[in-house]
């Protein structure tokens, strides 16, 4: 079994017609974006909004039909993945880059859909690495920053130079021990100078679609 195509592909049922759809980043949401595509080629009227220019030539590539902030107040609906969920569905999320955008668009969206397959569901925060995105000014100051909270930064690299996101920004990935108090330390984090957010999405999903032991998809809302 496909865990992510089951996962991403399911969610798609929740896209009504007319609506405004935040496209998430990353190997799971690709299904979802590209069963959209499918769908829009059979006359399904949806707009989206990518997280990332990744996510917007795949869209653009299946003629799904793209916005902006400049033209929309809010998102109906957004789908994105997650590189771990703890039980109280926070979320370790940016392994793909995006994470600054990623936020923005779930921040916007009435509803917060994460598509993710069993590996990514775990007992508490932690065992990912905790992506950070942070300006090139000043890097080694801010490293030695968030060091100073218990946390070992390194320099996300691409080809031996730094990963640079869509936003011209830098990623930190952090090892953290066991994150106990998840809200505590993405404040924390963002008070650091340098800092422009972090990987931590804290009461923002709505559902979540994963697969469980007996490899069948299922979707869990967050209790209100």
């Amino acid at each position: 079994m496909n865990e992510k195509k089951a996962v991403g592909e399911k969610a798609v049922e929740f896209v009504k017609e007319d609506m405004v759809v935040g496209l998430g980043t990353g190997s799971t949401v690709f299904y979802t974006v590209s069963l959209l595509g499918k769908l829009v080629q059979q006359g399904f009227s949806i707009i989206g909004i990518p997280t990332s220019s990744q996510t917007a030539k795949l869209a653009t590539e299946l003629n799904i039909p793209l916005t902006s902030f400049d033209e929309i107040d809010e998102i109906d609906i957004a789908i994105d993945g997650a590189d771990e969920v703890s039980r109280s569905f926070d979320l370790i999320k940016g392994g793909g880059g995006a994470l600054l955008r990623e936020k923005i668009v779930a921040k916007s969206a009435k509803k917060l859909i994460i598509v993710a397959d069993s590996s990514k569901l775990v007992d508490q925060l932690g065992s990912a690495a905790l992506p950070v995105e942070i300006v090139p000014f000043g890097v080694e100051a801010t490293k030695r920053h968030i060091q100073k909270i218990g946390i070992h930064p390194e320099l996300r690299l691409n080809n031996g130079a730094p990963f640079v996101t869509d936003n011209g920004n830098y990623i930190l990935d952090c090892i953290c021990p066991k994150i106990i108090v998840p809200s505590e330390l993405e404040s924390n984090l963002n008070m650091i100078p340098g800092v422009v957010d972090n990987g931590l999405f804290i009461g923002m999903a709505d559902m979540v679609i994963t697969v469980d032991e007996n490899k069948e998809v299922i979707i869990k809302k967050r209790e209100q």
